[in-house]
C-alpha cells in the first residue's frame, strides 16, 4: 500500500503525515508514505485544497487534516 500526503509543508500536511503513520503503525499495515510537495503535481490529482490523503492513488481526502482514527478504517478497508 502507498499513501501519499499532497501539501506544500504547511503544519496541517505534517500533521496528516504525523497522523498517517500512526494510524498505519496501530493498522499493523505494511505502507510506505510519499510527500507530494510540488504543486503540478498535486493539481494532476485533482486537488485544489491540502492537505490531501491518497491511498494507492485515489484520492480519499482533500482540505481537511484527518484524525488518525479517520484514517485508520480507510486503510483497513481498503478505500
Amino acid at each position: 500500500m502507498v499513501i501519499k500526503i499532497l501539501g506544500t509543508g504547511c503544519a496541517k500536511c505534517k500533521k496528516l503525515e504525523e497522523n498517517a503513520r500512526t494510524a498505519i503503525a496501530e493498522a499493523g499495515i505494511d505502507a510506505g508514505i510519499e510527500k507530494v510537495t510540488d504543486l503540478d503535481k498535486i493539481m494532476d490529482y485533482g486537488v485544489m485544497m491540502t492537505p490531501a490523503l491518497v491511498i494507492d492513488e485515489k484520492v480519499v481526502s482533500a482540505g481537511k487534516l484527518l484524525s488518525p482514527s479517520e484514517i485508520k478504517p480507510m486503510l483497513t478497508k481498503g478505500i
